[in-house]
């Protein structure tokens, strides 16, 4: 932490806000979005009548509340992996204001400008290991999202 600077601990905070919340949609998807979609299944085949315009928009209201509540979060996941590579970059400007301090002070002795380029070089690597791992499991959240809410909508029949 020393050698990449202060902009470390916020990509490590934020790192660990976006790894936070995608065990909590993780654990949401395997625990809770079940009786989520076990409610409104039941709600749905409990009614006697499912052709009218009435129950197409109760069928649309349990569809939006299941998707809403499988979708909470997902945003500031990827508000957060696209904030990650940014704090990198801001790293990589405050170490090189410490390079050309060191220039300007020592007048160019290598060793005091490596520990510029070195808080220059590990935070932006670091915004860029903790997007990688944050793009991979948002990769997989969305593509489970997508999946359970095409089967809400296809478990959801109209009758005929």
């Amino acid at each position: 932490m020393e050698a990449g600077g202060q902009v470390l601990y916020l990509i490590a905070a934020a790192t660990f806000v976006m790894w936070a919340l995608i065990f909590e949609r993780t654990w949401y998807l395997k625990r809770e979005h079940l009786d989520d979609i076990a409610t409104a299944l039941g709600y749905w085949e409990g009614r006697n009548e499912r052709k009218s315009w009435n129950a197409r928009m109760i069928r649309q209201g349990l569809i939006s509340e299941v998707n809403t509540k499988l979708s909470m979060n997902m945003g500031f996941i990827k508000t957060l992996i696209s904030l990650l590579p940014l704090l990198g970059l801001l790293g990589t400007v405050t170490g090189m204001v410490q390079v050309f301090e060191a220039m300007n002070t020592s007048g160019g002795n290598a060793r005091t400008m490596a520990a510029g380029v070195s808080a220059a070089t590990i935070p932006t690597m670091s915004g860029m290991v903790a997007t990688l791992s944050g793009v991979l499991a948002n990769t997989f959240l969305s593509s489970r999202v997508q999946v359970e809410s095409d089967y809400m909508e296809n478990t959801l029949t109209m009758d005929d």
